[in-house]
């Protein structure tokens, strides 16, 4: 039997590649979700599947006191940036608090590596390409909670020789994802959107740039710094080098899906407009990575949604302030 490990969110999009993933390597896996985002079929057959939140601090604890887990991959998170403005409680009752509990049974249970799943939302606008040498400064809810996770992760690791790995993934898209999101993931949005014969909806004019990775590309280092001394308590940018704007993006999703794209511009949002980050740092610790071409990983992504077929977009359940909330999020 393999060293055991927690995947939180493992039942979500990233969380269930990571989770694949540690079993390949051999590991005893136990998936923690609550099902709010992610879905039962995506959790690996051979994992341990519990379905509940990490905000219950009960289960939690209980989780490590009966498995003696010797990493823990925490990915569970709500991660929409624009909706975290509208939905401030729930975005740090879930991003931060849930947070709390699983480094507070880290610590109490002393568990080897603790690798979280950050975002470059937070370094906020006008830091381009980011780099881990700046000093972070987001401007959404869910930027703030991931930076506050950050903090105390340090904080821990002065107070009790917990060992951490951040790592800022952005604009992660593959297999799994969640195309049904209407707030979340771009690639997903407009290829449901393409499949249910609609126009793609752009904020804007479409001159955002992001840089777009397949989630192929950032599980294997995900996954091997918990076991990397080195990389204790370092911060990783991790993702593709191709930035490109969300217009070019739609001619692209269209063309992989075999239709001429169509898009409908809707009122610009309050949101970063350029996003893209250096990764020199990820390839001197792991070393030099070729990441798969946008083109490449649209197509193999096309292939999976079109199994899949199109989903009723879902809307989140509780709203907490809309005033400024976008038309087309009502």
């Amino acid at each position: 039997m393999g060293e055991s490990v927690l995947v939180t969110g493992a039942a979500g999009f990233i969380g269930a590649h990571i989770a694949s993933e540690c079993l390949r390597r051999g590991r005893e896996v136990v998936a923690l979700d609550d099902l709010s985002g992610g879905f039962r079929r995506n959790v690996p057959e051979g994992v341990r599947f519990v379905e509940g939140s990490v905000c219950d601090d009960a289960l939690v604890e209980r989780l490590f006191a009966e498995h003696s887990f010797r990493y823990v991959y925490h990915l569970a998170a709500y991660a929409a940036e624009g909706l975290s403005h509208f939905i401030r409680r729930f975005n740090y009752e879930n991003n931060l608090g849930g947070s709390v509990n699983i480094i507070n049974a880290c610590v109490r249970h002393e568990v080897e590596c603790l690798v979280f799943t950050s975002s470059i939302a937070v370094y906020g606008r006008n830091q381009v390409p980011m780099t881990e040498a700046l000093v972070p400064h987001p401007e959404d809810p869910y930027g703030i909670s991931k930076y506050a996770v950050e903090l105390d992760l340090r904080a821990a690791k002065d107070m009790f020789g917990l060992n951490s790995v951040v790592f800022r993934p952005h604009n992660v898209y593959g297999e799994l994802q969640n195309i049904a999101d209407r707030y979340r993931n771009v690639i997903g949005i407009f290829m449901n959107q393409v499949l249910s014969g609609q126009a793609m909806s752009i904020f804007g004019d479409g001159l955002q740039t992001r840089a777009f990775t397949h989630v192929s590309d950032i599980v294997g280092p995900i996954v091997e710094a918990a076991t990397r001394p080195d990389c204790f308590g370092e911060v990783f940018n991790i993702g593709g080098d191709d930035v490109r704007t969300v217009l070019d993006l739609a001619t692209r999703v269209a063309a992989c899906l075999g239709v001429d794209a169509r898009v409908v511009h809707l009122p610009a949002r309050n949101e970063v407009v350029h996003a893209f980050a250096d990764h020199a740092k990820l390839g001197k610790y792991f070393g030099a990575r070729a990441f798969m071409p946008l083109d490449e990983g649209l197509r193999r992504m096309a292939e999976w949604v079109k199994t899949e077929g199109p989903r009723r977009p879902v809307s989140f359940g509780n709203i907490e302030v809309r005033r400024n909330l976008p038309a087309s999020w009502v």
